[in-house]
């Protein structure tokens, strides 16, 4: 279907520079005879509270407990601006970055956002579509107002300004529908992929886990011929010619400072390990990182505050780190390396829960000395480097497949932004298309229960996207 999209048979200058050509029977108006303002206020503040996000428009905001009451510090709703559905909600300070959408939902939001209420020419989705896309984004940023970017505002009589290209009604409809059925469709495929990584780290983690705490033997694939229990629960019964060792007779603390701050700044990733921190696009930057932990290649270092959650890593290189940070030096030979994945693994999380200490999980800590209690199973040095060595081989397969599955998924959403943009605009003529579907899209909405397999047809049809995106690249 996508494929036989062809663009309108007769175009026209629509007399704005940055939306070029539009369709001849289209229109080009300001968004001030399209819109207008509408400012009323919570009596009572009873109204559902409404959020927008410039990843998934106005929703509801509720509780992180769970519970109904509304997750605000606020102490009183009383004077939020009311809203209906089918009406436009913008946050002002981050319009430009697409926080801005129609609402679905009747109910109230934070008086710093503005609402507007459509005129019976203007379809409201199909303006949501359009104003969200990347063609308005850029547009939206320039008529806002501010002098850092993380300030720009975009006011009412700016927005009235904005140039909007409006279809006769039956055409924004045909739009509207296309583009949901088109949406579905790939968050279908998104979901199966997502599902797919999910199974494939499920996986490596289960190759991982049987190897380093032996349960298999990775030169045969086998188990071990002999076995002796371990005394320690998480690991179970251990090969007879291993140890198990406390963490302090494996390792000790060491605590070094910076006296320049001018070393390698590293920053603690879940996903990509202790990396440099221009590498970690969410790091914090410090002014000075004199008096910083000092950390050498092959140390073991983990973030305290996470470390609850398997957050170790192999230093990979030497660098300056955070001071909350623990660095553990091997004081005997071993493979850091192994042990590594033995601390991130599953089951030894549970102990590393277990002993992290605090009352709010958000500022568990993990303490030395809780630390060097932790019991862990520790083979034959040569053995530890076979181990890694076989594993390396054994999930290489894995990371490629979970590394194409991620960049499918980014290519989908890259191919889905570009596709409602040359919808919304005109590029594209999708009337057919619209006509022609089938009841087949009121089958994909996303509930409980969805069947979201990955079948050998999702995947052609995932194949096809990717290499249509891959070759207008």
């Amino acid at each position: 279907m996508i494929a036989d999209l062809k663009p309108y048979r007769a175009m026209k200058d629509s007399g704005v520079e940055w939306l070029g050509e539009v369709p001849d029977h289209w229109e080009v108006r300001r968004l001030k005879y399209l819109l207008r303002e509408r400012d009323t206020r919570s009596t009572d503040g009873s109204e559902q509270l409404l959020r927008v996000s410039q990843y998934t428009g106005v929703t509801e905001r509720r509780s992180k407990s769970g519970t109904d009451e509304p997750d605000t510090r606020a102490a009183s709703l009383i004077g939020y601006k009311t809203v209906d559905s089918g009406e436009l909600v913008v946050n002002i300070m981050l319009a430009w970055n697409r926080s801005m959408g129609v609402s679905t939902f009747p109910g109230i939001c934070s008086p710093a956002y503005c609402v507007y209420q459509f005129n019976d020419c203007a379809m409201p989705w199909y303006f949501h579509n359009l104003l969200r896309s990347s063609s308005y984004k850029a547009r939206i940023k320039a008529l806002s107002t501010g002098v850092v970017e993380s300030r720009l505002r975009l006011y009412t009589d700016n927005l009235y300004r904005l140039e909007g290209v409006l279809p006769p009604l039956p055409e924004q409809d045909a739009i509207v529908r296309f583009i949901e059925y088109i949406d579905r469709r790939i968050r279908r495929y998104i979901r199966a992929k997502q599902k797919l990584i999910k199974l494939l780290e499920e996986q490596k983690q289960a190759i991982i886990h049987q190897a380093v705490t032996g349960q298999i033997d990775v030169r045969t694939g086998n188990p071990y011929p002999t076995y002796k229990p371990s005394g320690v629960e998480w690991l179970g019964d251990v090969p007879e010619h291993w140890k198990v060792l406390r963490t302090k007779h494996v390792f000790r603390e060491v605590d070094t400072r910076s006296t320049t701050g001018e070393e390698t700044h590293l920053s603690m990733s879940q996903k990509l390990g202790l990396v440099p921190s221009d590498m970690v696009q969410s790091t914090l930057k410090s002014e000075s990182y004199i008096g910083g932990k000092l950390c050498e290649a092959e140390d073991l270092v983990l973030n305290r505050l996470k470390a609850h959650l398997g957050v170790f890593a192999l230093a990979k290189q030497a660098g300056v780190i955070s001071p909350d940070y623990s660095v553990f030096r091997k004081k005997r030979p071993i493979s850091t390396t192994y042990f590594e994945l033995v601390l991130r693994s599953p089951a030894c999380r549970r102990e590393l829960r277990i002993r992290a200490k605090g009352i709010v999980e958000g500022f568990w800590r993990l303490y030395t000395d809780d630390f060097y209690d932790i019991r862990v199973p520790v083979p034959p040095v040569p053995e530890q480097d076979l181990i890694i060595a076989e594993l390396d081989q054994a999930t290489t397969d894995i990371d490629t497949a979970i590394a194409r599955a991620n960049r499918e998924i980014e290519l989908l959403g890259e191919y889905r932004t570009r596709l409602i943009a040359d919808v919304v605009t005109g590029k594209l003529d999708v009337r057919d298309a619209a006509a022609s579907l089938s009841d087949e899209s009121d089958d994909l909405e996303e509930e409980d229960g969805f069947d979201d397999t990955l079948t050998d047809e999702t995947q052609v049809e995932i194949d096809e996207v990717v290499a249509r995106v891959d070759d207008d690249a």
